[in-house]
Protein backbone atom coordinates (compact mmCIF):
# COMPACT_ATOMS: atom_id res chain seq x y z
CA UNK A 1 0.00 0.00 0.00
CA UNK A 2 1.46 3.55 -0.91
CA UNK A 3 1.27 5.28 2.46
CA UNK A 4 1.53 8.60 0.84
CA UNK A 5 -1.01 11.42 -0.22
CA UNK A 6 -1.22 13.15 -3.60
CA UNK A 7 -0.43 16.49 -2.00
CA UNK A 8 1.78 18.33 -4.80
CA UNK A 9 5.64 18.34 -3.64
CA UNK A 10 6.03 21.79 -3.51
CA UNK A 11 3.04 22.63 -0.93
CA UNK A 12 4.66 20.01 1.73
CA UNK A 13 6.86 21.78 4.40
CA UNK A 14 10.61 20.86 4.20
CA UNK A 15 11.71 17.63 6.16
CA UNK A 16 8.35 15.58 5.18
CA UNK A 17 10.13 12.75 4.11
CA UNK A 18 11.30 11.68 7.25
CA UNK A 19 7.54 10.59 8.33
CA UNK A 20 7.76 8.32 5.13
CA UNK A 21 8.65 5.03 7.28
CA UNK A 22 6.70 5.74 9.99
CA UNK A 23 3.23 5.98 7.86
CA UNK A 24 4.74 2.91 5.91
CA UNK A 25 4.81 1.18 8.86
CA UNK A 26 1.28 2.08 9.68
CA UNK A 27 -0.35 0.93 6.41
CA UNK A 28 1.94 -2.30 6.20
CA UNK A 29 2.38 -3.83 9.81
CA UNK A 30 -0.66 -2.51 11.27
CA UNK A 31 -2.72 -2.37 8.39
CA UNK A 32 -4.73 1.38 8.61
CA UNK A 33 -7.01 2.62 5.77
CA UNK A 34 -5.77 5.14 3.53
CA UNK A 35 -8.10 7.53 5.15
CA UNK A 36 -6.25 7.02 9.09
CA UNK A 37 -3.06 7.24 6.82
CA UNK A 38 -4.12 10.76 5.41
CA UNK A 39 -5.55 11.73 8.85
CA UNK A 40 -1.60 11.00 10.40
CA UNK A 41 0.51 12.54 7.56
CA UNK A 42 -1.55 15.53 7.99
CA UNK A 43 -0.88 15.72 11.73
CA UNK A 44 2.80 15.31 11.47
CA UNK A 45 3.70 17.96 8.61
CA UNK A 46 1.77 20.37 10.78
CA UNK A 47 4.22 19.71 13.52
CA UNK A 48 7.09 20.54 11.25
CA UNK A 49 5.52 23.80 9.98
CA UNK A 50 4.39 24.22 13.51
CA UNK A 51 8.19 24.34 14.45
CA UNK A 52 9.63 26.01 11.63
CA UNK A 53 10.58 23.31 9.51
CA UNK A 54 13.12 22.39 12.54
CA UNK A 55 14.71 18.34 12.18
CA UNK A 56 12.53 16.17 13.68
CA UNK A 57 15.14 14.49 15.75
CA UNK A 58 16.19 17.57 17.17
CA UNK A 59 12.61 18.61 18.66
CA UNK A 60 12.36 18.99 22.20
CA UNK A 61 9.40 18.88 24.79
CA UNK A 62 9.81 22.94 24.74
CA UNK A 63 9.21 22.72 21.01
CA UNK A 64 5.82 20.37 21.37
CA UNK A 65 4.75 21.95 24.32
CA UNK A 66 4.58 25.47 21.95
CA UNK A 67 3.62 24.12 18.98
CA UNK A 68 0.61 23.13 21.30
CA UNK A 69 0.04 26.64 22.03
CA UNK A 70 0.04 27.82 18.98
CA UNK A 71 -2.25 25.05 17.97
CA UNK A 72 -4.88 26.29 20.86
CA UNK A 73 -4.28 29.70 19.42
CA UNK A 74 -5.87 28.48 16.07
CA UNK A 75 -8.85 28.02 18.29
CA UNK A 76 -9.09 24.54 17.67
CA UNK A 77 -11.27 22.01 19.58
CA UNK A 78 -9.55 20.30 22.49
CA UNK A 79 -10.01 17.09 20.60
CA UNK A 80 -8.49 18.03 17.84
CA UNK A 81 -5.41 18.91 19.65
CA UNK A 82 -5.44 15.82 21.47
CA UNK A 83 -5.04 13.71 18.38
CA UNK A 84 -2.49 15.90 16.92
CA UNK A 85 -0.40 14.89 19.81
CA UNK A 86 -1.61 11.41 19.76
CA UNK A 87 0.09 11.33 16.35
CA UNK A 88 3.13 13.14 17.24
CA UNK A 89 3.72 10.69 19.90
CA UNK A 90 2.96 7.50 18.23
CA UNK A 91 5.44 8.84 15.74
CA UNK A 92 8.62 9.34 17.92
CA UNK A 93 8.08 6.47 19.96
CA UNK A 94 8.42 4.72 16.46
CA UNK A 95 10.96 6.59 15.58
CA UNK A 96 12.85 5.85 18.99
CA UNK A 97 12.55 2.15 17.73
CA UNK A 98 13.20 2.09 14.43
CA UNK A 99 14.86 5.41 13.44
CA UNK A 100 17.66 5.87 15.99
CA UNK A 101 16.10 8.78 17.74
CA UNK A 102 17.10 9.76 20.72
CA UNK A 103 14.27 10.34 22.76
CA UNK A 104 10.00 11.23 22.50
CA UNK A 105 10.17 14.91 23.33
CA UNK A 106 5.89 14.34 23.61
CA UNK A 107 6.45 12.23 26.93
CA UNK A 108 4.70 13.67 29.59
CA UNK A 109 2.95 16.51 27.63
CA UNK A 110 -1.17 15.61 28.40
CA UNK A 111 -3.50 16.81 26.31
CA UNK A 112 -6.04 19.61 26.99
CA UNK A 113 -8.89 18.08 28.27
CA UNK A 114 -12.02 17.98 26.10
CA UNK A 115 -15.65 17.83 27.36
CA UNK A 116 -17.19 14.40 27.17
CA UNK A 117 -20.24 14.41 24.52
CA UNK A 118 -22.42 11.76 24.96
CA UNK A 119 -23.71 10.35 21.54
CA UNK A 120 -27.58 10.75 20.30
CA UNK A 121 -29.11 7.97 20.57
CA UNK A 122 -32.58 6.49 19.38
CA UNK A 123 -35.05 5.67 21.90
CA UNK A 124 -37.00 2.17 21.42
CA UNK A 125 -40.03 3.51 20.26
CA UNK A 126 -37.93 5.98 17.91
CA UNK A 127 -36.13 2.61 16.40
CA UNK A 128 -39.21 0.62 16.16
CA UNK A 129 -41.12 3.40 14.09
CA UNK A 130 -38.23 4.02 11.84
CA UNK A 131 -38.10 -0.17 11.15
CA UNK A 132 -41.28 -0.86 10.82
CA UNK A 133 -42.53 1.72 8.79
CA UNK A 134 -43.24 0.03 5.44
CA UNK A 135 -41.79 2.07 2.02
CA UNK A 136 -42.78 -0.63 -0.42
CA UNK A 137 -41.18 -4.06 -2.03
CA UNK A 138 -39.05 -2.87 -4.83
CA UNK A 139 -35.67 -4.10 -4.31
CA UNK A 140 -33.93 -1.01 -3.00
CA UNK A 141 -36.90 -0.38 -0.36
CA UNK A 142 -36.18 -4.27 0.86
CA UNK A 143 -32.53 -3.76 0.62
CA UNK A 144 -32.56 -0.49 2.87
CA UNK A 145 -34.79 -2.41 5.48
CA UNK A 146 -32.97 -5.20 5.64
CA UNK A 147 -29.68 -3.08 6.02
CA UNK A 148 -31.09 -0.82 9.07
CA UNK A 149 -32.42 -4.02 11.11
CA UNK A 150 -28.82 -5.34 10.84
CA UNK A 151 -27.92 -2.17 11.80
CA UNK A 152 -29.87 -2.20 15.05
CA UNK A 153 -29.29 -5.84 15.42
CA UNK A 154 -25.85 -6.46 15.07
CA UNK A 155 -24.51 -2.58 16.49
CA UNK A 156 -22.47 -2.29 13.38
CA UNK A 157 -20.22 0.43 12.10
CA UNK A 158 -20.98 1.85 8.78
CA UNK A 159 -17.74 0.37 6.67
CA UNK A 160 -18.46 -2.72 8.51
CA UNK A 161 -21.78 -3.42 6.85
CA UNK A 162 -20.81 -2.06 3.04
CA UNK A 163 -18.35 -4.41 3.66
CA UNK A 164 -20.05 -7.56 4.10
CA UNK A 165 -19.85 -10.17 1.36
CA UNK A 166 -22.43 -13.32 1.27
CA UNK A 167 -20.74 -15.48 2.99
CA UNK A 168 -19.87 -13.51 6.10
CA UNK A 169 -23.50 -13.82 7.17
CA UNK A 170 -24.96 -17.01 7.95
CA UNK A 171 -28.77 -16.76 8.36
CA UNK A 172 -28.93 -20.55 9.73
CA UNK A 173 -27.23 -19.93 12.45
CA UNK A 174 -28.12 -16.16 13.01
CA UNK A 175 -24.49 -14.62 12.94
CA UNK A 176 -22.66 -12.27 11.07
CA UNK A 177 -18.69 -12.40 10.39
CA UNK A 178 -17.54 -8.79 10.69
CA UNK A 179 -14.12 -6.98 9.78
CA UNK A 180 -13.67 -3.94 12.12
CA UNK A 181 -10.92 -2.01 13.03
CA UNK A 182 -7.28 -3.48 12.40
CA UNK A 183 -8.44 -5.35 10.39
CA UNK A 184 -9.49 -7.52 13.50
CA UNK A 185 -12.76 -10.08 12.83
CA UNK A 186 -15.52 -10.71 15.17
CA UNK A 187 -18.78 -12.76 15.04
CA UNK A 188 -22.10 -10.72 16.26
CA UNK A 189 -25.42 -11.79 16.69
CA UNK A 190 -28.00 -11.12 13.86
CA UNK A 191 -31.57 -10.87 15.38
CA UNK A 192 -34.94 -12.92 14.31
CA UNK A 193 -35.88 -9.46 12.45
CA UNK A 194 -33.12 -9.10 11.05
CA UNK A 195 -32.28 -12.44 9.36
CA UNK A 196 -36.43 -12.55 7.46
CA UNK A 197 -35.21 -9.15 5.89
CA UNK A 198 -32.13 -10.37 4.98
CA UNK A 199 -34.12 -13.53 3.14
CA UNK A 200 -36.57 -10.89 1.77
CA UNK A 201 -33.61 -9.17 0.32
CA UNK A 202 -31.44 -11.70 -1.24
CA UNK A 203 -34.28 -12.85 -3.69
CA UNK A 204 -34.35 -9.39 -4.93
CA UNK A 205 -30.31 -9.00 -4.72
CA UNK A 206 -30.28 -11.29 -7.65
CA UNK A 207 -31.89 -9.27 -10.08
CA UNK A 208 -29.88 -6.57 -9.39
CA UNK A 209 -26.38 -8.02 -9.12
CA UNK A 210 -23.77 -7.86 -11.64
CA UNK A 211 -20.06 -8.84 -12.21
CA UNK A 212 -20.38 -11.86 -9.77
CA UNK A 213 -19.56 -9.35 -6.85
CA UNK A 214 -20.06 -10.69 -4.05
CA UNK A 215 -21.06 -8.06 -1.88
CA UNK A 216 -24.03 -8.24 0.41
CA UNK A 217 -26.04 -5.01 0.09
CA UNK A 218 -25.64 -3.57 -3.58
CA UNK A 219 -26.33 -0.51 -5.43
CA UNK A 220 -28.92 -0.05 -8.53
CA UNK A 221 -26.25 -0.80 -10.60
CA UNK A 222 -24.99 -3.99 -9.20
CA UNK A 223 -21.78 -2.39 -7.67
CA UNK A 224 -20.83 -2.60 -3.46
CA UNK A 225 -23.34 0.04 -1.80
CA UNK A 226 -20.72 3.39 -1.15
CA UNK A 227 -20.87 4.74 2.85
CA UNK A 228 -22.67 7.92 1.61
CA UNK A 229 -25.62 6.07 -0.03
CA UNK A 230 -26.54 4.48 3.02
CA UNK A 231 -26.15 7.89 4.54
CA UNK A 232 -28.40 8.99 2.16
CA UNK A 233 -31.18 6.14 2.16
CA UNK A 234 -31.39 6.42 5.77
CA UNK A 235 -32.02 9.64 6.22
CA UNK A 236 -34.81 9.28 3.71
CA UNK A 237 -36.22 6.55 5.59
CA UNK A 238 -36.44 8.52 9.06
CA UNK A 239 -38.09 11.58 7.10
CA UNK A 240 -40.50 8.56 5.28
CA UNK A 241 -41.27 7.36 8.84
CA UNK A 242 -42.29 10.94 10.25
CA UNK A 243 -39.06 11.40 12.47
CA UNK A 244 -38.08 14.88 12.74
CA UNK A 245 -34.50 14.46 13.70
CA UNK A 246 -31.46 14.23 11.23
CA UNK A 247 -30.18 10.62 11.05
CA UNK A 248 -27.07 9.34 10.66
CA UNK A 249 -26.13 5.46 10.36
CA UNK A 250 -23.78 5.64 13.76
CA UNK A 251 -27.02 6.64 15.60
CA UNK A 252 -28.44 3.05 14.84
CA UNK A 253 -25.23 1.34 16.60
CA UNK A 254 -25.36 3.80 20.01
CA UNK A 255 -29.19 2.37 19.85
CA UNK A 256 -27.97 -1.29 20.22
CA UNK A 257 -25.35 -1.05 22.46
CA UNK A 258 -27.07 1.46 24.68
CA UNK A 259 -30.24 -1.11 24.65
CA UNK A 260 -28.57 -3.93 24.98
CA UNK A 261 -26.71 -2.58 28.41
CA UNK A 262 -29.95 -1.44 29.31
CA UNK A 263 -31.15 -4.59 29.93
CA UNK A 264 -28.65 -6.82 30.60
CA UNK A 265 -26.07 -4.56 32.61
CA UNK A 266 -23.21 -6.96 30.67
CA UNK A 267 -20.64 -4.23 29.57
CA UNK A 268 -18.24 -6.87 28.51
CA UNK A 269 -20.71 -8.58 26.68
CA UNK A 270 -21.33 -5.21 24.18
CA UNK A 271 -17.90 -4.36 24.26
CA UNK A 272 -16.93 -7.86 22.21
CA UNK A 273 -20.34 -7.23 19.75
CA UNK A 274 -18.98 -3.69 19.38
CA UNK A 275 -15.96 -4.84 18.95
CA UNK A 276 -14.26 -1.73 21.02
CA UNK A 277 -10.52 -2.54 22.08
CA UNK A 278 -11.09 -0.78 25.22
CA UNK A 279 -13.80 -1.44 27.81
CA UNK A 280 -13.41 2.61 28.17
CA UNK A 281 -14.59 3.08 24.80
CA UNK A 282 -17.64 0.92 25.82
CA UNK A 283 -17.99 2.82 29.23
CA UNK A 284 -19.79 5.69 27.26
CA UNK A 285 -23.14 4.31 27.18
CA UNK A 286 -23.20 3.43 31.17
CA UNK A 287 -23.41 7.56 30.90
CA UNK A 288 -26.30 7.40 28.94
CA UNK A 289 -27.89 4.71 30.59
CA UNK A 290 -27.56 6.42 33.82
CA UNK A 291 -29.00 9.83 32.06
CA UNK A 292 -31.89 7.66 30.87
CA UNK A 293 -32.54 6.62 35.05
CA UNK A 294 -32.01 9.61 36.05
CA UNK A 295 -34.67 11.27 34.25
CA UNK A 296 -37.11 8.40 34.90
CA UNK A 297 -35.81 9.39 38.79
CA UNK A 298 -36.91 13.01 38.46
CA UNK A 299 -40.07 12.15 36.85
CA UNK A 300 -41.13 9.26 39.26
CA UNK A 301 -40.06 10.02 42.34
CA UNK A 302 -41.79 11.80 45.22
CA UNK A 303 -39.12 13.95 46.60
CA UNK A 304 -37.88 14.44 43.16
CA UNK A 305 -40.64 16.23 41.37
CA UNK A 306 -40.89 19.66 41.99
CA UNK A 307 -43.94 21.28 43.39
CA UNK A 308 -46.20 22.99 41.06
Amino acid sequence: MNATTNTPSSTLPKGSKLIHPYLQHLAAERQLSPHTLKAYQRDLENLIRLTAGKPLPELTVSDIRSAIVKLRSQSLSASSVARQLSSWRGFYAFACRRLGYAGNPCLGLRPPKAAKSLPDILSPDTCAQLLDHATGDDALAVRDHAMFELFYSSGLRLAELVGLDLDDVNLQIGEARVTGKGNKTRIVPVGQHALAALGAWLPKRQTLVHDNTRALFISQRGARLTPRSVQLRLNRRGLQAGLSQHLHPHMLRHAFATHVLQSSGDLRAVQEMLGHASISTTQVYTHLDWQHLAKVYDQTHPRARKKT
